[in-house]
């Protein structure tokens, strides 16, 4: 993976004059631009993302960079140009703007140095850039094309004013050195490697969460495949547990101190990441495989394998062979399916006694997460009055905005129940029993809004609910807030019940309740 290394200052005009006279290089489209080197942290693979609402459409999501929230955005729309498939060459270059931002590029190029003799600041030759944009052009010499130098700080403009707004206000103390380095080994594949009755086995590192010691007690599920061993609490999430030795009609052994979980995880269709503990005979190391010592999986082998090997490593000559598992296909067994919707349940049911038995201290907070699009979001648990099933029917009201289901009488008393997709300007799915209507206090008035799924009720420190970047105007007050669970790689997001619905919007719905 290409790097960009980040030394101390040493405060010399020599090192100045190297730094601004040099220019990271990228390729966006068939047009090639760069950034002063002072401007750019560092350069990563794309991440895994958390998708927020009511942000302008170059927002890609917000991902976790060490511990700090870093909004990535897409350069292509940005500029204007048409999407692009992901690719295995785009990388984020993380810009410094006094508060970190990525930008997604095609492809990282060089670090290149440019004498000021080379760079026209007054050019009139342009791309299909908009030259408001443009810090100036790096003219064609060497053989090399013309670059686009493009100003970091007017591109997050450009959408984002409030994160560069916020940015200026924050003094940036470390004026940075950097260094580029290629990764020669860019395209290798790291595995997760683990023995089973001293066969070795693998796993994507990418699928996997962590991995952890087996506890004292794990909590038998009725009725379920031998295979599964029951359910474990690991950082407030309830965890499925397999045996792979039972799943692979393996000889049983006994618990010992080598023996280790993997956490499994994987994001399905139309469905929030689920998460698998896998009990193995021992962890033995994290590989760098490159693709040409991959096999297929030998078709005598395919017949009783359901996808569950997807291909064979040969390392050491050959006289190592690694199989490499497909957490996919492990996932889609039915028995691993019933043990997952088992635990649904059963989180389910804790958030029910959670709501019935609140705690107060001041220290912490507590929170009912949901699922909505596959990402997770959450309300404090004094907002929610209770969670419960969608009726078969709702009374829909004529002329209200498309947001509102309908009507429900809940006990009683009739309140408008609302599509939190819809109000987020999510496409809306499919009904599913998953599907819960949370009932929440909006400024003193009732209302169920409709969710995927609600998963659990986590209590942490006020001290973990931090800003979220400012994104668009509705982003900030809706969801101004974001908990960041570093260790479990984890970002939710926090809504602002209140700003949910608007005064107007409140006062509209009581006539029609009337």
């Amino acid at each position: 993976m290409s790097n960009i290394q980040i030394v101390e200052d040493t405060n010399t005009d020599v090192v100045d004059d190297e730094v601004n006279s040099q220019y990271v290089t990228f390729a966006v489209g068939d047009e090639a631009f760069g950034f002063t080197m002072q401007s750019v942290r560092e350069i990563i693979r794309i991440p895994n993302t958390v998708d927020v609402p009511l942000t302008p459409s170059a927002l890609v999501g917000l991902a976790n960079l060490r511990g700090a929230v870093l909004p990535i955005l897409d350069l292509r729309t940005i500029l204007g140009l048409p999407a692009a498939e992901a690719s295995e060459a785009q990388r984020v270059i993380v810009t410094d703007i006094g508060t970190p931002v990525g930008l997604i590029v095609d492809k990282v190029l060089q670090v290149m140095q440019a004498d000021e003799s080379l760079i026209d600041k007054n050019s009139h030759v342009t791309g299909s850039v908009d030259t408001a944009l443009l810090d100036g052009v790096i003219k064609e010499h060497s053989g090399r094309a013309m670059t686009q130098l493009l100003n970091v700080a007017q591109i997050i403009n450009h959408d984002f004013k409030q994160v560069l707004a916020r940015a200026t206000s924050q003094s940036s103390n470390v004026h940075a050195m950097h260094e580029f380095n290629e990764d020669e080994q860019d395209d290798d594949n790291q595995l997760v490697s683990f023995l089973l009755d001293n066969q070795e086995y693998a796993f994507d590192l990418m699928d996997v969460e962590e991995i952890v010691r087996m506890p004292e007690r794990v909590s038998a599920v009725p009725k379920t495949a031998q295979h599964i061993l029951g359910l474990i609490e690991l950082r407030n999430r309830l965890l499925p547990l397999v045996d792979l030795r039972r799943l692979f009609a393996l000889n049983e052994t006994e618990v010992n101190d080598n023996t280790r979980i993997l956490v499994v995880s994987i994001k399905q269709p139309n469905a929030p990441k689920s998460f698998v503990g896998l009990v193995v005979d021992q962890v033995r190391e994290v590989l760098r495989v490159n693709s040409n010592v991959k096999d297929e999986v030998p078709s005598i082998l395919q017949q009783d394998n359901n996808g569950e090997i997807e291909h064979v490593c040969r390392l050491e000559d050959g006289k190592r062979l690694v199989s490499v598992l497909s957490a996919c296909a492990l996932f889609n067994q039915s028995e691993i399916r019933q043990a997952l919707e088992k635990a649904n349940e059963q989180q389910e049911n804790d958030v029910d006694n959670d709501l019935q038995n609140q705690t107060s201290d001041d220290d912490i907070a507590q929170l009912v997460v949901f699922h909505l699009n596959n990402q997770e979001f959450a309300v404090t648990i004094d907002d929610v009055q209770e969670i419960t099933r969608i009726p078969e029917k709702l009374d829909r009201v004529p002329k209200t905005p498309e947001f509102i289901e309908g009507m429900v009488n809940l006990r009683g008393t009739v309140m408008p129940v609302i599509d939190m997709r819809t109000r987020f300007n999510i496409a809306k799915c499919e009904g599913s029993d998953r599907q819960r209507i949370i009932v929440m206090n909006v400024n003193n008035n009732r209302t169920g809004f409709i969710v995927d799924s609600v998963a659990q009720v986590i209590r942490i420190p006020q001290s973990q609910i931090e800003q979220s970047p400012h994104l668009s105007d509705d982003q900030s007050k809706v969801m101004g807030n974001v908990v960041n669970l570093k260790e479990e790689k984890r970002m939710i997001q926090v809504l602002n019940v209140p700003a949910l619905l608007s005064e107007d919007e409140i006062e509209n719905l009581l006539e029609e309740a009337a």
